[in-house]
C-alpha cells in the first residue's frame, strides 16, 4: 500500500530540511568565528608584549644611565681620570 505525500506532510518535511540546514550552517559560521576570535586574541597577545617591550626600552631610554652608554659608545665620552680604550678592530 503505497502512502501518498499530503500537502501538509511535505511542507513539514521541507520546514525540517531548512531548519537542519540553518542549524548546520549556524554551527559552521560559529566555528569560522571563533576560530578567527582565537586568532585575533593570540594577535593581540603579541602585539601587546611587543608593546611592552617598546615601553620599557623608552622608559630604559629616559634614565642618566643609559643616556651616560649612549654617550659613552658613540661619541666616545671618557669621565674625568678615566684611560679611553681603544679598539683597533672597530670600523
Amino acid at each position: 500500500m503505497k502512502k501518498k505525500i499530503t500537502l501538509k506532510n511535505f511542507i513539514i518535511i521541507l520546514l525540517l530540511i531548512c531548519s537542519v540546514y540553518t542549524v548546520v550552517n549556524q554551527q559552521i559560521r560559529m566555528q569560522k568565528i571563533k576560530k578567527q576570535v582565537t586568532n585575533e586574541q593570540n594577535r593581540l597577545n603579541t602585539l601587546k608584549k611587543e608593546n611592552q617591550k617598546l615601553q620599557d626600552e623608552v622608559n630604559l631610554s629616559k634614565t642618566d644611565r643609559y643616556m651616560e652608554k649612549l654617550a659613552r659608545e658613540r661619541l666616545g665620552y671618557v669621565k674625568p681620570n678615566e684611560t679611553p680604550v681603544i679598539n683597533s678592530e672597530a670600523k
